[in-house]
């Protein structure tokens, strides 16, 4: 398996995700290899400093950098030679298997479309975070910011797409899919809650199990966790913010410890014909080895396949 790297990704590329790479390569097989989308001469220069063999790797040149600040959509155009942009290329044109970036969200969303396409079928790919459970275990919250404003169908397609994932990269068998919301009832939420449970509540796509209430994302109730994007990037980062505070605080146990984003790497966009993995911006080196350890994983699971073969016996009827 050939698994790429946007070298030049991230607040501290290119060190952390050389390092990352090389941490990797302990962890890998014999058949997998990574390529290395970036600067050459900095590749080249951070190897050394870790002592590592180049020829242990692919290396691919690029003179150019997509920030973090630049408009998505744009960058991709007028950065040709960009390490994101080669990267989709080789992507595109099966040279690579799988492609990983902690750069820009926004530029790896686009050029995952651009490049590879939606699965046919599917409306908005969507993104999701890894939630620990107390009683161990955990579960996937979806969507966590690709799609701020969802439309009840896209919310069908949400649960389908996280119930696929949780049951081939995660090995949860028939996963439980709940709607997140401000009660348990039926007739509970806003307008988009209420008429997506009304499309989830009799599916015979994945075994939704009702509605979810905040105070309950981490009470092993759920294995699928749907919500709209802004929804989950608020949930988000409100963990995030609590988990510096308990480090800071020196409040660390074996559970919260789970929290740390470090262990999950990443998350891979669900709803496009190949394997694109999105880190976080301050990934360090351990981010980004699990970053492409969880690419490895997802492209030996066959998610696209899966979803492409779900979608083709979709109960509910959805809008292009």
């Amino acid at each position: 398996m050939k698994i790429g790297l946007d070298v030049m990704g991230g607040d501290f590329a290119p060190a952390s995700t050389i390092a990352g790479a090389v941490l990797a390569l302990n962890e890998l097989s014999a058949d997998d290899q990574i390529v290395l989308f970036g600067n050459r001469e900095s590749i080249l220069s951070e190897l050394a400093r870790h002592n590592t063999n180049p020829e242990k790797f692919v290396i691919v040149h690029t003179s150019e950098v997509i920030g973090m600040g630049e408009h998505p959509t744009h960058a991709i155009i007028r950065k040709p030679d960009s390490s994101i942009s080669i990267g989709f290329n080789y992507l595109k044109n099966k040279k690579i298997d799988s492609f990983s970036s902690a750069g820009s969200s926004g530029a790896m969303l686009v050029g995952a479309i651009y490049s590879v396409n939606n699965i046919q079928g599917v409306i908005r790919p969507c993104t999701f975070a890894v939630l620990p459970q107390e009683s161990a275990g955990l579960s996937l919250l979806v969507d966590v910011g690709t799609n701020p404003d969802a439309k009840p169908d896209v919310m069908y397609q949400f649960a389908l797409l996280g119930s696929i994932t949780a049951k081939s990269v995660y090995k949860i068998d028939n996963p439980r899919v709940a709607l997140l919301n401000i009660g348990h009832e039926e007739g509970k939420g806003n307008l988009l809650s209420q008429a997506t449970f009304q499309l989830m509540k009799d599916s015979k796509d994945f075994n939704f199990t009702g509605n979810i209430e905040s105070r309950d994302l981490l009470r092993n109730k759920a294995d699928v966790i749907v919500c709209d994007g802004f929804t989950g990037n608020v949930i988000l980062k409100n963990m995030e913010g609590m988990f510096r505070l308990m480090m800071k605080r020196g409040l660390m146990d074996d559970y919260f410890a789970r929290f740390n984003y470090e262990n999950y790497g990443g998350t891979p966009i669900l709803g496009i014909n190949s394997t694109v993995v999105v880190g976080h911006g301050i990934s360090n080196d351990i981010a980004i080895k699990n970053m492409l350890l969880l690419a490895r994983d997802v492209n030996q699971a066959k998610l696209s396949q899966k979803i492409k073969r779900a979608l083709a016996r979709v109960s509910v009827v959805v809008r292009d």
